[in-house]
């Protein structure tokens, strides 16, 4: 039976049980996909008063957000391969229990040591979530529809960092930091019901297929190397972590390549132009973008005086136009293809980082917001037509993997960008504190980050333009 026959009798057109399947599982992955990126950012906030209470050094409180980065990052692929073997469901269902439960943990932790472990917790929670929700939106609903949906499901993402730092700054302020992990319960709860409830069906289409654990810890190895690598450079350890870390992917991929039932089917990236162009785009535009917010959250803070309330307002621009335009651009994406929307979003990501090198001390706030406005509607027009290509261009029983894949791609992202602010500053600003005597420093730290972005950028560009039509490519859509 052919891909399209399975689409078929898995999905129809007119079905009242699929029709409600379609919604729940709407429903299902846009508030998990609001919740994860919420709680990263409202935490960040919470972090000074979460170092108060536990009197924690910077290295052990950066800890906090670094141990749930790594542990999602770790998890993402292998899970999307379990999810795809013993059920996208059921893997869905487990990860959103553990979330829930872990985030109780962290709002009980009575020491720094658990609030950690319980945050890790939370990590592979995310990991399940993630590595499933955008599996099981792809599964029930048809080719023609996946654009618009996949788009909903990114603004959620968006508007979730989005209200993460005022809702971060308020439930801190009036409930203490506890409170922002107890919000998750009743939204984690709500999930549970609507997933036992509604979602009555399953997605295991590698069933059978065995599990390649030893692959599964060779990979987490190489992820830890290389996300943590960047997050302690300049330093020799980092650099040693780094090229520990792309030794070991390498010896990963040659595994994979070797393996009957591998973790990671390397020839996706081989067969498919769409799938390969288009990860390497997802990598290019997070690397050069997530730095963005932070750069600009200390010019505005430091250099213009700004209050972290007001920065956040103006910050907030950018995430906003992500929230409105994506349904659109993911709706535009199932008529046109998502080469030509996704490279134009790209181009416009270029334009607004190329308008930041410009940046000055003197620089109108018009000119600030207008750069960020952009940035967010080029970040819009890219992401959920991305989204829409990859899941699109793959194999039914991938789309775990491709999830996985994706959702990897992000957090390598975020991490490289990072790395790039930390590897810079140490240039320029070395171990001194940012005081009025080093704005001018500051300044050319900034300048020179957005230099290297905006580069980066540009060469995305032509990453995402050569992944090739979507709606031509026949891998198993």
């Amino acid at each position: 039976m052919s891909a399209e026959e399975r689409d078929s009798v898995l999905i129809k057109e007119h079905s009242p049980e699929q029709e409600e399947i379609r919604k729940a599982a709407f429903w299902i992955a846009t508030i998990s996909s609001f919740l994860t990126p919420f709680m990263g950012s409202a935490v960040n906030i919470a972090l000074p008063s979460i170092g108060d209470e536990f009197s924690l050094k910077a290295v052990t409180l950066s800890w906090v957000s670094t141990v749930f980065l790594l542990s999602a990052a770790i998890g993402l692929v292998p899970i999307g391969r379990l999810s795809d073997i013993y059920g996208r469901k059921r893997i869905f269902l487990q990860g959103i229990v553990l979330y829930t439960f872990a985030s109780l943990l962290c709002a009980l932790a009575f020491s720094a040591d658990m609030l950690i472990l319980c945050r890790a917790l939370q990590g592979i929670g995310s990991a399940m979530i993630f590595g499933t929700g955008t599996a099981i939106l792809v599964s029930v609903f048809p080719q023609q529809e996946r654009g618009k949906v996949l788009g909903f499901n990114v603004a959620a993402v968006y508007f979730g960092l989005s209200v993460g730092p005022f809702a971060g700054g308020l439930f801190t302020q009036y409930g203490g930091w506890r409170s922002i992990f107890l919000i998750n319960i009743p939204l984690g709860a709500f999930v549970i019901f609507l997933v036992r409830r509604k979602l009555n069906t399953e997605w295991l289409d590698a069933a059978g297929e065995k599990f390649d654990l030893s692959g599964s810890i060779l990979y987490g190895a190489a992820v830890i190397s290389f996300m943590y690598g960047f997050s302690i450079l300049p330093g020799l350890p980092g650099l040693s972590l780094i090229a520990a870390g792309v030794i070991l992917f390498i010896v990963f991929g040659f595994r994979e390549t070797r393996s009957a039932n591998p973790v990671l089917d390397v020839g996706l990236f081989r067969e498919s132009r769409v799938f390969r162009y288009s990860n390497i785009a997802a990598l290019i535009n997070y690397s050069s973008t997530f730095a963005v917010g932070f750069l600009l959250s200390l010019y505005l803070q430091f250099m213009k005086g700004f209050s972290p309330f007001h920065s956040g307002l103006i910050l907030a621009s950018q995430p906003v136009m992500q929230s409105l335009f994506s349904p659109l651009a993911g709706r535009l994406s199932d008529r046109i293809e998502p080469r030509i929307i996704a490279s134009s979003g790209m181009f416009l990501t270029f334009l607004s980082l190329l308008a930041l090198v410009f940046l000055k001390s003197d620089t109108g706030l018009v000119y600030i917001i207008s750069a960020l406005i952009i940035l967010g509607l080029g970040f819009a027009l890219f992401s959920s037509p991305n989204v829409n290509a990859i899941m699109s261009s793959v194999d039914r029983k991938f789309y775990g993997v491709a999830s996985g894949i994706l959702a990897t791609m992000r957090m390598m992202g975020q991490t490289l960008s990072m790395g790039v602010v930390m590897l810079t500053f140490s240039v320029f600003i070395g171990g001194s504190p940012i005081t009025a005597e080093h704005h001018p420093n500051l300044l050319t730290s900034m300048k020179t980050v957005f230099i290297v972005l905006t580069s980066l950028c540009f060469a995305g560009i032509f990453a995402s333009s050569a992944r090739g039509k979507m709606h031509e490519e026949t891998r198993g859509v």
